[in-house]
């Protein structure tokens, strides 16, 4: 073959394949633009946080200082979070307390910001995260469906 006709070959597949292609990528920016426009239910909010993300997070003071890290999230009857349970004053997990604060940490630039300082989280009461006495805090999640609790 020469180069003439391998060329002319080449080119033909080429325009036979082009429009096979577009074809195929052509519902990819539909698909793009639907995730993008932020739908509720199909893509986490601008204002929503990851439980995952949370739990085990720094929490910083408005002066940019380490006040704790989120230990566990209290959740209410109808599955908001009522309580944030914070580790203060530790090192290395020895010699500190838990508080709970409620929802008031804000999540800006991917860090968690409370508006509080370390020594007035220190002198809050203790949070216990589990009750011995009823049970509370200690209970696996149910086995079959259903609400929490009941």
């Amino acid at each position: 073959m020469t180069k003439l006709s391998m060329t002319a070959t080449f080119a033909a597949i080429l325009a036979t394949a082009m429009p096979v292609a577009y074809a195929q990528t052509r519902a990819t920016p539909e698909t793009h633009a639907a995730v993008m426009s932020g739908e509720p239910g199909r893509i986490i909010q601008p204002d929503q946080i990851r439980a995952s993300k949370m739990i085990g997070s720094t929490i910083y003071d408005v002066q940019n200082r380490n006040i704790g890290s989120v230990k566990d999230l209290v959740l209410d009857n109808d599955g908001r979070v009522a309580l944030v349970v914070v580790d203060v004053g530790s090192f290395l997990g020895v010699g500190g307390k838990y508080v709970a604060i409620s929802m008031s940490i804000k999540t800006d630039n991917n860090r968690l910001t409370l508006d509080r300082s370390k020594e007035q989280l220190q002198q809050m009461a203790e949070y216990q995260l589990e009750d011995r006495t009823t049970g509370a805090g200690t209970s696996a999640s149910p086995t079959t469906g259903g609400r929490l609790g009941r």
